[in-house]
């Protein structure tokens, strides 16, 4: 959250503006919280989630898109280490035909356009979009995008054009609004003495750039960390608690997903979402398995690491804790089709993808250009650019978005492929830190743009 005028004149009647600008800088680099650059959430669709938070994805397993943190950096150095866009032909992008535009895609269009019809570059695109949606015409979509956007290739700092794709998907959980002797790990809701501080409205220089921590008489600290949260429940967080869950290794992963939805032991269910988090980095229990000689690279996929954690149980407590971040969760409206994404609107399984949103504007469609997991087989699709997380770190990178339940799983817990990826941005605008901007100029394909 953004501190309101009022709250940040409580602040400065308990510490000096300066001091207290100090004091959250230091605490920002001593426990590695920022972060960076993050997106202003585009307001949620209409209807049900006209109320609706936006939620941030915080991603899949090993090869996927987990919570970790960015150092704080000045921005244009930081987005010149992640890379850039610069522009390109329809025919560079290699293998293209109309089997690339899947239905999930174009149900993400439709979501997309409901949360981005109000601003002038997109209304004009979603009004023509409109037109397509009677049937699944992939010809005829395809025209439309070559039509309205133009292909910017996702090139790394030094130039380079390969880059890395993981999955992730929403799980099935199992779960009681009461505690009980199965039901006995709670997800609990924001507290109210978590500080999110946009350090901005302290130090214009820092824009973009936040910390999260709680007050302690009139000093600035860490937030609990996971260890803290689990041994000895702060006094904050009791009567917080939205559902009870019976397996810790699933909340843990959920932890790491973002959303998920809960099969209630009362009957029917719930979908929760991310609300916050407690600004401590993430560490990776797969690295830290692998590292120990627990488990091999290859078999440190989620669905390894699931395994291994039901062969030893009295161990599991130790490695999860090992990781500090830890995620506040809300519910969500049962109607949905989909967890929330970054842009406020639900994902769509095969249909949606996370991305920097430091480079890639939210909102815009990607073409994919990899290979199925574990395989070779060539996978070229379109996605919308609907998402964000932590470890989703450059311009070539992104975190595909498989849908729910254990087939998702599947796919997106094995999946880290190597990548090409092209964003199609809207004729005559460019990006600039993510955001779209009209051109006054027209570059030239194979210029970086920034």
């Amino acid at each position: 959250m953004k501190l309101s005028s009022s709250t940040i004149s409580l602040y400065s009647t308990l510490i000096p503006r300066a001091v207290l600008a100090l004091t959250l800088v230091v605490f920002s680099l001593a426990s590695h919280t920022v972060l960076a650059a993050e997106t202003t959430k585009t307001p949620s669709i209409q209807s049900t989630l006209a109320s609706t938070p936006s939620a941030t994805s915080m991603t899949a397993s090993l090869g996927c898109a987990c919570n970790e943190a960015a150092n704080l950096e000045p921005a244009p150095s930081l987005a010149s280490r992640k890379g850039s866009l610069r522009p390109a032909t329809w025919s560079d992008l290699s293998g293209l035909d109309a089997k690339a535009v899947l239905a999930p895609m174009w149900q993400s269009f439709n979501f997309g356009c409901v949360a981005l019809r109000s601003d002038p570059i997109w209304s004009e695109i979603c009004s023509s979009a409109a037109t397509l949606n009677d049937d699944n015409n992939q010809e005829a979509r395809l025209d439309f995008l070559k039509t309205h956007f133009s292909p910017w290739q996702a090139v790394g700092s030094e130039g380079q054009v390969d880059g890395l794709a993981t999955g992730y998907y929403e799980p099935i959980l199992h779960g009681s609004r009461k505690a009980d002797a199965r039901y006995r790990i709670p997800l609990y809701s924001k507290p109210d003495d978590l500080l999110t501080v946009e350090l901005e409205s302290i130090v214009p220089e820092l824009k973009g750039r936040r910390v999260r921590g709680r007050l302690e008489g009139n000093r600035v600290i860490p937030y609990y960390s996971r260890a803290d949260i689990e041994q000895d429940t702060p006094n904050s967080l009791k009567g917080r608690e939205i559902v009870w869950i019976d397996d810790p290794v699933e909340v843990f992963f959920l932890h790491i997903q973002g959303s998920g939805r809960v099969e209630l032991a009362e009957g029917g269910g719930m979908h929760v979402g991310y609300a916050d988090q407690n600004g401590q980095p993430f560490r990776s229990v797969a690295r830290l398995l692998i590292e120990r000689g627990v488990l091999s690279v290859e078999q440190a996929t989620l669905q390894g690491i699931k395994a291994w954690a039901l062969s030893h149980p009295d161990l599991v407590a130790e490695f999860l804790q090992a990781n500090p971040s830890y995620v506040f969760f809300r519910e969500l409206p049962g109607e949905l089709p989909g967890p929330l994404g970054t842009l406020g609107t639900p994902l769509i399984g095969e249909g949606s993808v996370a991305v920097d949103a430091r480079i890639i504007p939210l909102g815009v469609p990607v073409f994919v250009d990899t290979t199925f997991p574990l395989s070779q087989q060539a996978f070229k699709r379109f996605a919308m650019a609907q998402d964000t997380g932590g470890a989703i770190n450059g311009s070539v990178r992104v975190d595909y978005f498989w849908g729910l339940g254990e087939a998702a799983l599947a796919q997106a817990g094995r999946m880290r492929q190597k990548l090409k990826l092209w964003a199609l941005l809207p004729n005559g605008t460019h990006a600039e830190s993510g955001s779209l901007v009209r051109e006054t100029v027209p570059l030239i394909p194979g210029e970086a743009q920034r």
